[in-house]
């Protein structure tokens, strides 16, 4: 049975089939949440993953070995900059999720662990960011009842977890 759920830690730290990592279009190791993945991962296996495939367009996701990470596939999704909400955002940040979920069901991927795609150093607002994150997620569920997937977020920070437990309760 497919499960939507919330833990207060790094995302690493979650044994998964898969993490995802919220990456920028060049697909280049970066700070925060990517570069944890990075480092995890193995930079320079990782790297040389992320350049055979060279980029990766905002609002989709692409897919590798996990290497040293606890898990079978790293999938990079690409959220977007944070401008005013108008420019696309919502869709950009729908289709970041929903590409990584399709990635699941493909590579046969029975558990996924999110970090919050675009809250971090993409400025997209918390409440909005978790409502674009479970539509999505919710979304997927409901189109894919025959597909088992638990849907994990690791979300470190207290105040991140209790603004998407109360989401995930509306949403």
């Amino acid at each position: 049975m497919s499960s939507i759920t919330i833990q207060q830690k790094g995302i690493t730290d979650i044994p998964a089939d898969a993490i995802v990592n919220a990456a920028n279009s060049g697909l280049w190791a970066g700070g925060g949440v990517c570069g944890a993945i990075f480092r995890r991962a193995g930079y320079d296996q990782l790297t040389a993953a992320c350049n055979a495939i060279g980029h990766c367009d905002e609002g989709s996701a692409v897919i590798t070995p996990g290497f040293d990470c606890p898990c079978k596939f790293i999938i990079h999704a690409v959220g977007p900059e944070y401008n005013d909400g108008k420019h696309g955002e919502p869709e950009a940040l729908y289709g970041a999720y929903a590409k990584s979920l399709e990635l699941c069901r493909q590579n046969e991927i029975h558990s996924v662990v999110f970090p919050l795609i675009s809250a971090g150093i993409f400025d997209y607002p918390l409440r909005r960011a978790w409502e674009g994150a479970a539509r999505a997620c919710k979304d997927f569920l409901a189109a894919n009842s025959d597909y088992d997937l638990d849907i994990i977020f690791a979300i470190p920070e207290a105040e991140k977890v209790k603004v998407g437990e109360e989401v995930l309760g509306k949403a």
